[in-house]
C-alpha cells in the first residue's frame, strides 16, 4: 500500500451482493441504493472518526466526463446520505468538495498496484478555495471501493500538499488483498 495512505476503514469486502449493489448504483443510476450505501459508508466514517469527533468528508472526485456519462455523481450522493445519517447521530460532519480531477487517468482495471500509483500520480489537485477553509480542520477522504490504495493515497497527497490535514480514509468496501506465493 502506498506510503501516503492514512488509516483506512472499510465496512465489508467488495464481493458478491455488495459489489452488485455498488455497481448498480454507480453504473446503472439505481438512485434508491444511495441510502443503504450511504448508511454503510457512515459506519466506516464513524470508525475513522471515533466518538464525538468532527470532520470534513472529502469524496474522491470523478472526472466531469464520467459524471456526464453516468448522469450523476454516485460517490457524492452516497457521501451526502452518510453526512445526514451521522449528523442525526450527533457527529459534526460536512461534505468538502476539496478535490478536483486535473488529469484524467486511464482505466485502472487490470493494472498492478505500481502501475495504478503511476497512473494516478498528479491526477487530483486540492481546490484553492478550500485550502484556507480546511487548514487545521480534520478531513476524512471517502471513496466507494479500496483496491490497492493508490486512489486514496493520491487524494491524501493532493490535500496534504496544500496544508490540509487528512485524519484518515473511509470506504464502503475493500477488495481482498491477494498474496502471491513466493513474494
Amino acid at each position: 500500500m502506498p506510503a501516503e495512505l492514512r488509516v483506512t476503514t472499510a465496512t465489508t469486502e467488495y464481493d458478491g451482493i455488495v459489489r452488485a449493489v455498488i455497481l448498480a448504483h454507480k453504473e446503472h443510476a439505481r438512485y434508491p441504493l444511495a441510502r443503504p450505501l450511504g448508511d454503510t459508508l457512515a459506519l466506516a466514517i464513524q470508525a475513522a472518526l471515533g466518538p464525538g469527533r468532527a470532520a470534513w468528508l472529502c469524496p474522491v472526485p470523478s472526472s466531469p466526463a464520467t459524471v456526464r456519462r453516468r448522469g450523476h455523481d454516485p460517490l457524492r450522493r452516497i457521501t451526502k446520505v452518510a453526512v445526514h445519517r451521522l449528523r442525526r447521530g450527533g457527529y459534526d460532519v460536512r461534505v468538502a468538495d476539496a478535490l478536483t480531477v486535473v488529469r484524467r487517468p486511464r482505466d485502472q482495471a487490470g493494472l498492478s498496484a505500481e502501475d495504478r500509483a503511476t497512473n494516478l500520480a498528479g491526477a487530483f489537485a486540492a481546490r484553492s478555495r478550500w485550502a484556507e477553509r480546511l487548514t487545521g480542520q480534520p478531513v476524512i477522504v471517502v471513496d466507494d471501493v479500496l483496491t490497492t490504495g493508490s486512489t486514496l493515497a493520491e487524494a491524501c497527497r493532493s490535500l496534504s500538499s496544500q496544508g490540509i490535514p487528512v485524519l484518515g480514509c473511509a470506504v464502503l468496501a475493500a477488495t481482498r488483498r491477494r498474496v502471491v506465493p513466493g513474494s
